[in-house]
């Protein structure tokens, strides 16, 4: 039971914000009015995804200095995860974007930045997948991996602040939590944030035990 608990965890928080983000009380804000419930899920996402695309760059770091395919295994997991997320994320942005800005899709600095952030993480990989050697994919999709985070953050977090933009909390924005992230909210938002963070190291951690059970199955396989 102690090694489930926190997926126990993971799907009461899930259907504790499908209940408070669908019926609980929002400000009624000019523009946004209902649709600032997604709130709780597309900002909450890309949280989720940030760190998971974190925690894929230290195992790769710990790939470099240790070659244990463990932590190559969890680095590649992790990103697999995380793009799964990043997509997740722009898919419910574009939503919102229709019904506040007009589009789905705007010429909007953070807009293009989450893009072209997974693509690079696409191109990760597709470089894994182009290279045979196991000691060797690991070692140059680690150092890609350590570049693509950086290029994230530079994409994501930095661009955006120092350009005109139509999301909170860049360009001159304030942010939500500025002007209309009320208590109640933050009692649903943070929830989401962490049921979302558990749900991607609960992905990740499957696909690591696929790929442990097919690397035994292969060494029993030429034993035999």
């Amino acid at each position: 039971m102690r090694s489930f608990w926190w997926k126990i965890l993971c799907i009461l928080l899930f259907v504790y914000v499908a209940f408070a983000g669908f019926l609980g009380e929002v400000p009624r804000l000019v523009i946004l009015n209902e649709t600032i419930r997604n709130l709780y899920f597309h900002v909450s996402i890309w949280f989720g995804m940030i760190l998971l695309m974190l925690v894929s760059v230290v195992f790769s770091i710990l790939y470099l200095s240790s070659q244990k395919s463990i932590h190559d295994y969890w680095a590649l997991a992790s990103a697999k995860t995380g793009i799964f997320l990043s997509i997740l994320g722009l898919l419910t942005g574009m939503v919102w974007a229709k019904y506040t800005w007009g589009a789905f899709w705007t010429n909007d600095v953070k807009l293009n930045g989450s893009a072209v952030s997974v693509m690079i993480y696409l191109a990760y990989l597709v470089l894994r997948r182009a290279i045979d050697q196991p000691e060797k994919r690991g070692r140059l999709s680690a150092v890609y991996n350590i570049f693509a985070f950086v290029m994230m953050i530079v994409f994501i977090g930095i661009l955006p602040r120092m350009e005109d933009s139509l999301h909170p909390g860049n360009g001159g924005n304030p942010g939500f939590g500025t002007y209309d992230l009320t208590s109640s909210m933050r009692m649903v938002f943070y929830p989401a944030v962490l049921g979302w963070i558990l749900l991607g190291i609960w992905l990740s951690e499957i696909q690591v035990r696929i790929k442990k059970l097919k690397e035994d199955l292969w060494e029993s396989e030429l034993d035999s």
